[in-house]
């Protein structure tokens, strides 16, 4: 075997190894993606399910406010049958500002909020808000990692071969309420 021959042979060898290599470091990525997915629709879940509690012990104090209590199940519903992160985003965007409704609906009740039950619903829903929050940030950052090793060479090489292709984020809906400064204006004092 001449030189010219076992050079090729070691240099197509290096070239499979590092083929492998990579395409192995894109699946490891992609399925890191899809878990920590899993991780957001489990705390999500929890929510949808702690939510139905939270608006039936409202409802007993606050059975004329029927209109919200309504369209918290609703919003509840459709966040419920999203299934990719950009519309799960938008269908929990719309879904967290009614579950805000809902707070400040609470704060009308004096006894509601006295309600031992009521208390707990809501430090449930609070750790899971927190939760969620966790879960979407290192949803965002495996996205992050996924789509910088398809995106740089000569990783996107291998994935333009494979058909991986960059995930979505779990992202804050445009021009959302969480995006918006926050404006304080005191009013003045009433006068006697």
């Amino acid at each position: 075997m001449s030189t010219e021959s076992i050079a090729g042979v070691v240099g197509l060898g290096v070239f499979l190894v590092i083929l492998v290599v990579i395409y192995n470091r894109l699946v490891r990525l992609r399925y890191h993606v899809k878990s920590s997915w899993s991780d957001i629709d489990v705390q999500l879940k929890k929510r949808y399910e702690l939510v139905p509690n939270l608006v039936e012990t409202v409802r007993g104090y606050a059975a004329h406010e029927r209109d919200t209590l309504d369209k918290v199940t609703e919003l509840r519903a459709a966040a419920m049958k999203a299934d990719t992160p950009r519309g799960k985003a938008r269908a929990e965007h719309m879904f967290a500002g009614t579950i805000r409704t809902l707070f400040v609906l609470a704060e009308h009740y004096p006894s509601l909020q006295a309600d031992g039950h009521f208390r707990d619903l809501m430090v449930q829903l609070r750790e899971l808000e927190d939760h969620i929050e966790y879960a979407r940030r290192y949803y965002n950052a495996s996205v992050r990692d996924f789509n910088i090793a398809t995106g740089v060479f000569p990783s996107s090489l291998v994935a333009a071969s494979f058909a991986f292709t960059p995930e979505e984020f779990f992202a804050l809906q445009e021009g959302g309420r969480e995006r918006d400064v926050v404006t304080v204006a005191f009013a003045p004092p009433a006068q006697s």
